[in-house]
């Protein structure tokens, strides 16, 4: 008796709509990183995430770290492009300064690229964190 409940109870919220916020609250916090966050007045959380994953994509950039393009090559070249991809807007401008296209010929480039995939990973978390907290899930 327990699990049908629970199961009704399950079902009654995934057929609550949307709010505008639970779409927009993701979509801008993958353009600009903490944006989800801080949009939803969760200051400090947004604003170390900013700081966090901004700080790791610049100093890959710096430390002359490879940016992927989307190509259906090797699996790790795919797999590069998606960490990458979740760094959103920052990803979006290198490409289009067309800055990160060194070949990576020393340790201190490759471990700038994975700065770069890991901000965009971060930045990946960040964003299901502000859908949940959009939905009311998480606090």
């Amino acid at each position: 008796m327990a699990n049908s409940n629970t199961a009704r109870t399950k079902a009654a919220e995934a057929e609550q709509p949307q709010s505008a916020l639970s779409v927009i609250a993701p979509a801008v916090g993958w353009l600009i990183p903490g944006a989800g966050h801080i949009i939803q007045r969760r200051w400090l959380r947004g604003l170390l995430l900013f700081i966090s994953i901004t700080a790791l994509f610049v100093l890959g950039l710096l430390m002359q770290g490879h940016i992927y393009k989307a190509n259906g090559g090797d699996i790790l070249d795919i797999l590069g492009f998606i960490g990458d991809l979740g760094a959103g807007g920052m990803y979006i401008a290198t490409l289009a300064v067309n800055a990160g296209q060194g070949a990576v010929a020393f340790a201190i480039a490759d471990y700038g690229t994975k700065f770069m995939i890991v901000a965009g990973l971060l930045n990946f978390i960040a964003v299901a964190d502000a859908y949940h907290i959009a939905i009311g899930k998480k606090q």
